[in-house]
C-alpha cells in the first residue's frame, strides 16, 4: 500500500494506531488527539519505560505486551525492544514526518520549559540540568538531531515487512490537523 496524505480517506476504521516520529516531532500530542477522536484508549510508551533515575522499568515489555493485547489503542512507535511487536498488531501508522529544524525548534522549547519549571515527568524523572546537553551524548537534544532520519528507514522497512498497513505520512502540523479534522473524522462516520 502507498503511503497516504493528509486529505487521503483510510481503508477502515482504525483500531490499533501507532503514532511515528523523531524525539520531539509530538508524538504523544498527536497519539493523544487520535485516540480523543477514535475514543481509545492511549497509553503513552515513555510511562511505561521510564522508571526512577531514568532508568528502564523491568516490567517494560510485558506491560506493552498486556495494553496491546487489547481490542484498540493508539501508542507512540519507539524503543527497539517492543517496536516490531506494536508494528505486527497494528493497523495504521501515522508518521508525523517533520524537518529537522521544526523538531528542534519544538524539542529546545519544551526541554528548556520542562527544566525551567521543573515538571514532574515519568515516575518522578525531571529534565537533567541544562548543561548536559554538552556533556551527555543521550541527551533529549543530542539524541534527536543524530537520529532524525531513521524513522524513515524504519517506515522503508516496515513497508516492506508489512505492505498491507496503511500508513499516514504527515509532513507538518497543518498536515497533521488536516487530517484529524478530514479523513480521521470521516472514517469515523463511515
Amino acid at each position: 500500500m502507498p503511503l497516504l496524505g493528509p486529505g487521503d480517506l483510510l481503508p477502515r476504521r482504525p483500531r490499533r494506531v501507532l503514532v511515528a516520529g523523531t524525539s520531539g516531532s509530538g508524538k504523544t500530542t498527536l497519539a493523544s488527539r487520535i485516540a480523543a477522536s477514535l475514543r481509545v484508549p492511549h497509553v503513552e510508551l515513555d510511562s511505561l519505560y521510564h522508571g526512577p533515575s531514568w532508568t528502564k522499568r523491568p516490567s517494560f515489555e510485558e506491560d506493552v505486551r498486556l495494553f496491546s493485547a487489547a481490542p484498540s489503542w493508539v501508542t507512540e512507535w519507539q524503543y527497539r525492544a517492543v517496536r516490531a511487536h506494536l508494528a505486527d498488531l497494528a493497523d495504521l501508522l501515522v508518521w508525523l514526518d517533520l524537518p529537522r529544524k521544526t523538531v528542534m525548534r519544538q524539542l529546545i522549547r519544551r526541554t528548556l520549559v520542562r527544566r525551567l519549571r521543573r515538571q514532574q515527568l515519568w515516575n518522578g524523572n525531571v529534565e537533567p540540568p541544562l548543561r548536559t546537553v554538552l556533556t551527555d551524548p543521550e541527551h533529549i537534544v543530542r539524541w534527536a538531531w543524530n537520529t532524525h532520519s531513521r524513522t524513515a528507514v524504519r517506515i522503508e522497512q516496515l513497508v516492506a515487512r508489512r505492505p498491507e498497513l496503511s500508513i499516514v505520512r504527515l509532513s507538518g502540523h497543518a498536515a497533521a490537523e488536516r487530517w484529524l479534522r478530514g479523513p480521521l473524522q470521516q472514517t469515523e462516520r463511515g
